[in-house]
């Protein structure tokens, strides 16, 4: 029985230091993966695990929010200052993601604390007070969540076209680019300079 009870207090320390070094970040794009997090954070710290939480409330796989685990304690706070000196950046944009320290709550695999007993009991119509206010909260749950997926779904739409810029940004780059290089490596600069008269750097170091 002792060993039991050790054990417990043991299991539940550990989880306190995993608490410890994790970070929850929220207002999440749907666009972000562990890959994206890991990169954002490899400057100051070392990402051990990102569980995504899942929002069972809409019909839609996106994770809003993150618990990340890092190396250590001091890891977990360098990481919590850059997200909140620096702007968080997906695909060449700033996001508004907020950073807070994780709580032994948002844990679903989080064991139970030593000592202390779990306590329910069932609500049955005839606790009317009870029953009552339970289906006003209902109600009042039920409404938010119209009032959710309305959010949601606009926030997918902006997400969708906000991808949309952000890629034709990319692709007009990445020509501009093409094109600069090409015309480096065929000389084509040389001749733009000659025929508007423009004498360029080498040329007047070959005429000394």
């Amino acid at each position: 029985m002792a060993t039991s009870k050790e054990d417990a207090k043991k299991t539940y320390a550990d989880f306190e230091n995993k608490v410890k070094r994790t970070i929850y970040i929220d207002h999440l794009s749907p666009q972000v993966t562990s890959s994206v997090i890991k990169a954002a954070l490899s400057q100051c710290a070392n990402v051990v695990n990102v569980e995504f939480i899942v929002n069972y409330t809409i019909p839609y796989d996106i994770p809003s929010a993150a618990l990340v685990e890092l190396d250590g304690e001091i890891q977990a706070k360098a990481a919590l200052d850059l997200m909140n000196d620096f702007p968080f950046i997906i695909g060449g944009m700033p996001r508004p993601v907020r950073a807070t320290r994780a709580k032994p709550e948002m844990f679903r695999d989080r064991p139970p604390r030593p000592g202390i007993k779990k306590e329910f009991r069932w609500v049955k119509q005839e606790d009317a007070t009870e029953y009552e206010g339970i289906k006003k909260l209902r109600n009042l749950a039920r409404r938010q969540e119209a009032e959710n997926m309305a959010l949601i779904k606009n926030q997918l739409e902006e997400e969708s076209e906000l991808a949309k810029q952000q890629q034709e940004l990319l692709d007009g780059n990445y020509k501009k680019l093409d094109m600069i290089e090409k015309i480096q490596t065929k000389g084509s600069i040389r001749n733009l300079a000659h025929h508007y008269g423009i004498s360029l750097a080498e040329d007047r170091s070959d005429q000394c």
